[in-house]
């Protein structure tokens, strides 16, 4: 069980209101909606289970678990955040995970503070910040487990890219719960396999989701930043 306070505080970092932009972001999506790929709630289920499976969203997954670990340890931390940062396949992805942990991190400090955060933020300067491992020290330093931590990063990942479908295809709000619900039942594995993942196994096998990603730069139209 979550103490009252540290479950506020996860509902309130996972939440889509939380200013970091996230809603800006479709992790290429919308170049699979613009190709015709993605047309049902089913289809983005799919893709957004394949990102958190094998792609991006798995990247982030094990390096948050690993961070969560670390935030104790100075230079393990950052140098797990250094890898995070690094560990994107496009520059749109790098980006969304980029502008968001540095947003993040901001607006962490200022509404809800703590040393460690102001430390971290004196140590990196001005180099770039993954969402994944800044929203893991956050966690860990504000007394919020490893588990429903990663749950709830997952959880919110899932939530934003459904959203973004629902926007994109277009579909029907109950469409997005249906489609949010199918990955309700794939998260649990996939967090249970991230927790267990040693570091110098990660990797991601999913190239169709790298070539969106590396299309969506060059869209015409676009509504979305990745």
């Amino acid at each position: 069980m979550l103490a009252d306070a540290a479950l506020h505080r996860l509902l309130a970092w996972t939440s889509p209101s939380y200013p970091v932009g996230s809603f800006t972001y479709s992790h290429g999506l919308e170049t699979a909606v613009e190709d015709g790929r993605i047309t049902t709630a089913a289809h983005v289920a799919a893709y957004v289970e394949a990102v958190l499976a094998r792609g991006g969203g798995w990247i982030d997954a094990v390096l948050f678990v690993h961070a969560h670990r670390a935030a104790q340890d100075d230079a393990a931390f950052d140098a797990l955040s250094e890898l995070a940062t690094a560990f994107r396949g496009s520059s749109e992805t790098a980006l969304e995970s980029r502008q968001q942990g540095g947003s993040f991190l901001s607006v962490t400090r200022k509404a809800w503070p703590h040393p460690a955060l102001d430390a971290f933020a004196a140590r990196n300067g001005d180099h770039p910040i993954a969402h994944a491992t800044v929203m893991a020290l956050a966690c860990a330093v504000h007394e919020i487990p490893l588990e429903p931590a990663l749950h709830g990063w997952l959880h919110a990942t899932a939530a934003n890219l459904v959203s973004a479908g629902v926007r994109l295809v277009p579909l029907g709000q109950t469409d997005g719960q249906l489609a949010l619900a199918a990955l309700s039942h794939a998260i649990p594995a996939i967090a249970a396999k991230a927790l267990a993942t040693p570091l110098d196994d990660l990797g991601t096998a999913a190239p169709e989701l790298e070539l969106a990603s590396l299309s969506h730069e060059t869209l015409y139209t676009r509504l979305f930043r990745s």
